[in-house]
């Protein structure tokens, strides 16, 4: 999976993306993430890519042509267009379940917002799909395209060491995921649970199962209520 980023801050995404789990499968070839410095598509000396909105108002507005002309420069390198989405507090937010389905798509554009917003005419005639991170407005589309990178990073296989991995986390079922414990086996006079120590994989199983319906009906009865 190839994911291009398109943004005012690239230099945000390297400490970042470059880490961890995401840095070695990208190191690896399994993904690759390319950032995209939007002012390098603007026209005049200061290579501004915002203004005054129409109709007047507070803030400024991203121009149309730089994104455009920098979406259609990756189309090129490519060979293909990918599908493009737009940070947005206006989006769908983002679950688990969209997650996967977009992890099947070879190559995805992420545009990052600032300032008051974007063209709309570049929304209607670019933009596939609008995403948001959730209910609350941040100072720019970076943040919310890093947690979207790496959450669609993981789907991706071979990211993750084994699939498993996140086939039985929070969300990935519609349920949140059952409490977990390491060594050692008490802690501070508190006792893991005997049947994890059994070694019966069934009953392991049937545990694990109750707690996390458990779980989820205790923290999140929302998503019952939504199965």
């Amino acid at each position: 999976m190839r994911i291009d980023i398109i943004t005012l801050f690239p230099e945000m995404f390297e400490p970042v993306l470059n880490e961890s789990i995401i840095g070695r499968a990208q190191k690896s070839g399994v993904i690759e993430i390319v950032c995209h410095q939007l002012r390098d598509y603007a026209f005049d000396k200061h290579r501004r890519v915002d203004d005054t909105p129409y109709g007047g108002g507070m803030g400024m507005l991203m121009k149309a042509e730089p994104i455009a002309l920098c979406f259609e420069d990756i189309c090129k390198q490519t060979g293909t267009k990918p599908h493009f989405v737009y940070m947005s507090p206006q989006g769908k937010t983002l679950t688990q379940k969209r997650l996967k389905e977009l992890s099947e798509i070879e190559n995805i554009c992420i545009l990052c917002g600032h300032y008051e917003g974007v063209d709309q005419r570049l929304l209607d005639t670019f933009i596939d799909e609008e995403i948001s991170i959730g209910d609350y407005v941040l100072t720019g589309g970076e943040l919310p395209a890093m947690v979207f990178a790496d959450a669609l990073a993981r789907m991706v296989p071979g990211v993750l060491s084994n699939n498993e991995c996140f086939t039985e986390e929070s969300h990935f079922n519609g349920l949140l995921e059952y409490p977990q414990y390491t060594k050692p086996s008490e802690w501070r006079g508190i006792e893991v649970p005997e049947v994890l120590l059994s070694g019966h994989h069934a009953n392991i199983d049937k545990w694990r199962k109750e707690k996390s319906l458990e779980v989820t009906k205790q923290k999140r009865p929302d998503l019952l209520e939504n199965n």
